[in-house]
């Protein structure tokens, strides 16, 4: 295996999670309508980050949630079980502009399992997308609204996101397979 390549260490992915939150700001001007959910595991703590940016920007507290997939992958049968984490959301996502926010953008069937599940919950009057990394190689029409860093890779790469609440040395990489 190939030593990995920093895409971001952790003053860029600090900057590019303010520029995103701006970015979310701008498009979306009746904030008291937003509401983050992030994807379990990876979107929890960016989905915070873009939360507590948001919640200074624009002076009040920004509800965030975190929604697991595993019961609504499309590859179900292809695994012995589902990994499932917890779903939580202290809000109602009727009628809210719900930002659904992950690490890493790739084929689109984990934000589509997403989608599934968050309408589970409610109707949404928008569904958004914010993801840290989008590294192409679609298989759905699914296209991110706030992108952080876009990165083509091989289908032989691999895109890793370590941030500080997960423990460790915070920085985005990507590596050989």
């Amino acid at each position: 295996m190939h030593s990995p390549t920093i895409l971001l260490d952790s003053p860029a992915i600090q900057r590019t999670i303010s520029r995103m939150a701006h970015e979310i700001a701008e498009r979306n001007t009746a904030s008291v309508k937003v509401v983050i959910v992030g994807v379990q595991r990876g979107g929890v703590h960016l989905a915070q980050r873009l939360a507590d940016s948001l919640s200074t920007l624009w002076g009040h507290p920004v509800p965030v949630g975190c929604i697991d997939v595993g019961m609504h992958r499309d590859d179900l049968h292809q695994r012995v079980s589902p990994n499932i984490s917890p779903t939580s959301f202290p809000f109602d996502v009727n009628g809210k502009t719900v930002v659904l926010v992950d690490d890493v953008l790739f084929s689109g069937r984990t934000t589509r399992a997403a989608m599934d599940a968050l309408n589970d919950f409610g109707r949404p009057q928008a569904i958004q997308l914010a993801v840290l990394v989008d590294r192409g190689h679609r298989e759905l029409p699914i296209k991110a609204d706030f992108v952080g860093k876009n990165t083509p890779t091989s289908l032989l790469e691999r895109i890793n996101v370590r941030l500080r609440e997960d423990g460790g040395e915070e920085a985005v990489y990507i590596e050989k397979l």
